[in-house]
């Protein structure tokens, strides 16, 4: 199964040192992000893999080079899709779509997302659903949640911030608000029935092909440990979560 990992964030909740790098290689333990993403990825039997860029560009290729010559994993491919201007989640899966042809469904993984979930009972999930796209949510406190229905259907949206609702269909029993932990695999039909113009959220693309009457369902992961680790304030919180068991197993692809 092929995979994208979504790095073309500018870190602006980093600080300075988002200034000095692009957010993907930004250190937790010493490990970059997206290192520590590829990692997971192929310990798990993703081997071809594509990285969006678009803040500091040139530093995540030169890192992807480096990265496949020091590593000669077989059949490894880390391919890069570049953004002049900012794609958003959706955009910049949809500007990277040639690389998903053939039909297979693929994963999408945050780079900002530190999680121990096992990425292969996701797919497997997914597989088995026919779903055009399975998210995996969890339990938590959010100012941003998905709404699903009792058949794990996603119906909307809501924003606790702001009040705001979207309800993309009428749902089958009672809702249940769940939060998204940025990773969900996607089948490549997906692409084909989006008429959003980029920049917009993997959000947006789900509630528009939700409300068309496809299938987008949840994969619930309250089990997994999951970080998100968009600000400093957050590494120090994911290095207390995870134990040095799997840090250590994320080395071993650095």
């Amino acid at each position: 199964m092929k995979a994208m990992i979504l790095a073309a964030g500018r870190g602006t909740r980093l600080g300075p040192l988002g200034r000095q790098k692009p957010k993907a290689l930004v250190e937790i333990q010493g490990i970059p992000l997206l290192a520590g993403v590829i990692s997971r990825l192929a310990q798990q039997g993703f081997r071809e893999i594509i990285v969006n860029t678009h803040h500091l560009a040139d530093q995540v290729a030169e890192f992807l080079t480096g990265y496949r010559r020091r590593h000669r994993l077989a059949g490894l491919t880390l391919a890069v899709s570049r953004e002049e201007q900012l794609l958003d989640t959706g955009g910049g899966l949809q500007r990277a779509g040639w690389f998903f042809d053939g039909g297979e469904p693929f994963l999408v993984h945050n780079v900002d997302v530190l999680s121990d979930l096992h990425l292969g009972r996701l797919s497997q999930a997914h597989l088995d659903s026919g779903a055009l796209a399975t998210l995996a949510v969890h339990q938590r406190k959010s100012s941003r949640r998905l709404l699903f229905d009792s058949r794990q259907r996603l119906c909307g949206w809501q924003s606790l911030a702001t009040g705001q609702e979207r309800m993309a269909r009428s749902p089958d029993g009672p809702l249940t608000p769940l939060s998204f932990m940025g990773i969900q695999v996607v089948s490549p039909a997906l692409l084909d029935r989006l008429t959003l113009s980029p920049p917009f959220s993997l959000v947006d693309a789900y509630l528009q092909v939700a409300s068309q009457g496809q299938p987008v369902r949840a994969y619930r992961a309250d089990e997994a440990k999951w970080a998100d680790l968009g600000s400093r304030e957050r590494f120090k919180q994911a290095e207390e979560l995870f134990e040095a068991d799997f840090f250590a197993a994320l080395r071993k692809g650095v």
